[in-house]
């Protein structure tokens, strides 16, 4: 008897921390009273672009493999200095890409034949000084980039800006929850529950690379970079319940 006693005592022991967590287990279904509305909406808030994202390289095109790599370096060290002296900091200038390849005469009924090879080399500028990196440009293109790519507008750090769109998502859920309510003749008696639906913050694509002319971008002299205002959205799903 003794055994099958402590069996007993030991399945009794283990079920009682079971029961003690069931009854800790929130309850997630909420039960509403009275009639449930539920609403999607929309907070926006605006900012001004406070960075500008630029590629810009050097594209370079010799008879030999070597004469290609070396005369792109050397331009290529000149941007990069450039760069150093508008007072573009290090973290600001990333290498993108650097890319040599062999260029090929193709004619009806003939081999490929070799004329050559181009060399290029991409870096990543980050402007933080907007209205001035028009200037800078000018300045590489004077030292041999020909290849610029952008600007890419955005905000450094959008979360503040987020979070205002956030807010103004909640206050227009709760102003349209009192619009429900007063034309059925009800109150709102509380949120029931909030989902964020996604935030979207998408700085608009860079445009295409500008058209070349023998090796060299077409560019107009005193670029300006004009910062304008981006959009950030937050959607919410609210659920109200009307009494």
């Amino acid at each position: 008897m003794k055994p099958l006693l402590l069996a007993a005592l030991l399945l009794g022991a283990a079920t009682v921390p079971a029961a003690a967590e069931a009854q800790q287990s929130p309850n997630v279904n909420q039960s509403i009273a009275g009639t449930r509305l539920d609403l999607s909406v929309t907070g926006e808030s605006t900012r001004v672009p406070d960075l500008a994202i630029i590629s810009a390289g050097v594209l370079s095109k010799a008879p030999t493999a070597a004469g290609a790599i070396r005369d792109n370096a050397t331009r290529m060290e000149r941007v990069i200095a450039a760069l150093r002296s508008a007072g573009i900091a290090e973290r600001d200038i990333q290498t993108n890409s650097v890319s040599l390849n062999p260029e090929y005469v193709y004619e009806n009924n003939k081999a490929p034949r070799l004329t050559g090879y181009t060399a290029n080399n991409t870096v990543t500028i980050r402007f933080r000084d907007i209205l001035n990196s028009g200037k800078v440009l000018d300045v590489l293109v004077a030292q041999g980039a020909n290849q610029i790519n952008g600007p890419n507008l955005v905000i450094e750090k959008p979360a503040a800006a987020l979070d205002e769109a956030r807010a103004n998502a909640v206050a227009i859920a709760r102003a349209r929850a009192e619009i429900y309510a007063r034309s059925l003749g009800m109150r709102v008696a509380r949120v029931v529950s909030v989902t964020e639906g996604g935030s979207y913050y998408a700085p608009p694509p860079p445009p295409p690379p500008a058209p070349e002319r023998d090796g060299v971008v077409m560019a107009m002299a005193r670029t300006q970079i004009v910062p304008g205002e981006q959009k950030l959205q937050v959607t919410l799903g609210m659920v109200f319940e009307l009494q």
